[in-house]
């Protein structure tokens, strides 16, 4: 079977936030919400993988996308209030832009495959 290299992108990324908000001080809102963005792009990601359709497929990875843009928005929030450094940073948004336009790519083939 070959390796699901979305999946395995996503769950790095829900892992290594979580695995990043344990060890940094910052507002507890910002941590709740980038735990919780990052965790359902993990969570949609796995979900689409067992879709009823394709509609529910595409679906599942628009709200992975969403959470992705989230996750690196509180991202940015974190850096510019320097609570971790440039190069934490860079490393996670560049995961995300990876997960980004994995799902991009992903939803454009579905779409396409519905017509």
């Amino acid at each position: 079977m070959p390796k699901n290299y979305l999946l395995t992108y996503s769950e790095q990324l829900a892992t290594g936030v979580e695995l990043l908000c344990q060890s940094i001080k910052a507002p507890s809102n910002t941590m709740f919400q980038i735990r919780k963005s990052s965790s359902s792009v993990y969570a949609n990601i796995r979900e689409a993988n067992y879709g009823q359709s394709k509609a529910d497929m595409l679906s599942k990875f628009e709200i992975a996308l969403k959470e992705c843009s989230e996750t690196e928005g509180w991202l940015q929030l974190l850096f510019n209030t320097n609570a971790i450094s440039e190069v934490t940073y860079k490393s996670i948004r560049n995961l995300c832009g990876r997960i980004r336009r994995m799902l991009i790519s992903s939803c454009k083939t579905l779409k396409e495959s519905k017509q």
